[in-house]
């Protein structure tokens, strides 16, 4: 997609340079996204459209701080890593 993507079990948990070199992105839940846009929303925001809906979060990387961002980057990487429950009768 032409920016740098961080991915566990090939699944992207963060990005770099999108929608440009001035943001980044971090794949959180709905309720942690909140949080982060609540507590720093001169950090995050949430990235337009349905991807947003689901938890997608724009991070403004000039106004960024190291404890935040770390934050939302481990919050995203458990999350992805987390295995997945298997369905019941499979």
């Amino acid at each position: 997609m032409g920016h740098p993507d961080f991915r566990v079990h090939n699944k992207i948990f963060a990005t770099l340079g999108y929608p440009d070199a001035a943001w980044g992105v971090v794949m959180l839940t709905p309720e942690e996204q909140q949080d982060f846009i609540d507590t720093k929303h001169a950090i995050f925001e949430l990235a337009p459209g349905a991807w947003g809906r689901k938890g997608s979060t724009r991070v403004r990387l000039e106004d960024a701080d190291e404890t935040s961002v770390r934050s939302a980057i481990e919050k995203a990487y458990r999350r992805m890593a987390a295995p997945k429950a298997k369905a019941k009768g499979v």
